[in-house]
């Protein structure tokens, strides 16, 4: 994948405080019109005029823009391996990452990386807008400043935030516990099931007591995914035949199934006997309920007990993207096997057993 690469130093001629990368991927973000009033990337050497404000923040930014921007729509996990390998190269040399991306993959994006950089010890925040940073009322410039700051941002010189994150609207969140709630207003993300962990008013709050604390381990970087993932929306007079194409799917080695409530599902013999047969082929099922807070307790009531008791595995209280995106890292790096026993436990904050 091909990039172009500038540096930015907003301090000078005074030294600068942090060095920041900001990687652009593409997105609302960074759209701008051009004389005939078409959308173009936004030209990064032009930031500094575009957002005076960045000459307070004393930082020495390195821009990497993917050469072709990717609508989030299309993004795959290519783009997040390169997302990740830019980290992992420059890792040493930045205080912390900004990552430019638009909005509707951005939760999964944020999480398959949490995942990708185990003994992470600095922050990386995605940031994008709802609207292009070249219309007067753009997100895009407040989203910026405070996802830089926040990213610089240190206490007794170490980094506040050693992971991954998403900013938004004024609250940063833990990046795999995010969704996407709102298209139409700036307050595009919410942590339905994990505080937020800070809210940036006249000055940044952290809440400190709910970000992680940074281990003793190297960063790695994992950058083997195996997509064989499918998901099962349930719905009331859901279809056997639409239950078996699911899980007979040629290739498929895991099957999230989305449920009602606290993981319930149809207690129907035909759909338990389904699940039961997939589950003796191999093919992994794990539990995430629909429902945007709360957790999955199977055995809580009469619909989910049978579905504990044929192995199927309960996702707690993950979200959707954080489910698909570790399924697809631990199937690429370790297996049917090794995903079978990890994926009901927490790796890295995205669960909460």
């Amino acid at each position: 994948m091909k990039y172009t690469r500038i540096s930015i130093n907003t301090a000078t001629p005074a030294e600068a405080r942090s060095r920041v990368m900001i990687i652009y991927t593409g997105g609302t973000f960074g759209m701008t019109y051009d004389e005939s009033g078409v959308l173009i990337p936004f030209d990064f050497s032009l930031i500094k005029e575009q957002l005076p404000a960045l000459r307070n923040l004393f930082l020495e930014i390195t821009v990497i823009s993917f050469a072709q921007p990717v609508d989030s729509s299309n993004i795959s996990p290519e783009h997040w391996k390169a997302i990740a390998e830019i980290i992992f190269e420059n890792y040493q040399d930045q205080d912390g990452f900004v990552v430019l991306h638009g909005t509707d993959t951005m939760a999964f994006s944020a999480s398959a990386l949490s995942f990708m950089l185990p003994g992470l010890g600095k922050p990386v925040i995605f940031t994008g807008a709802q609207l292009p940073i070249s219309q007067s009322r753009s997100d895009a410039r407040e989203n910026l400043i405070t996802s830089l700051e926040i990213a610089s941002a240190k206490i007794s010189g170490k980094p506040v935030l050693p992971e991954v994150c998403i900013y938004f609207d004024y609250q940063l969140l833990r990046g795999n516990r995010a969704k996407k709630v709102e298209s139409m207003h700036f307050d595009a993300f919410e942590s339905g099931n994990y505080p937020v962990l800070a809210k940036a008013g006249v000055k940044i709050d952290y809440n400190l007591a709910a970000i992680a604390q940074a281990g003793e381990e190297p960063l790695k970087l994992l950058s083997k995914f195996d997509s064989s993932v499918a998901i099962l929306k349930l719905f009331p007079g859901i279809s056997k035949p639409m239950v078996e194409a699911v899980l007979n799917t040629t290739g498929v080695k895991a099957v999230i199934i989305e449920t009602f409530g606290s993981g319930n599902a149809p207690s129907a013999e035909w759909f338990v006997s389904c699940l039961k047969s997939a589950i003796k082929k191999g093919i992994i099922i794990l539990n995430v309920s629909q429902c945007p807070g709360g957790m999955v307790e199977q055995g809580r009531y009469e619909t989910s007990k049978a579905l504990a008791e044929i192995g199927v595995i309960s996702g707690s209280d993950i979200t959707l993207e954080a489910a698909v995106t570790k399924l697809m890292i631990l199937l690429g790096e370790y297996g049917v096997d090794y995903t079978r026993a990890a994926i009901g436990k927490p790796l890295t904050g995205e669960m909460a057993y």
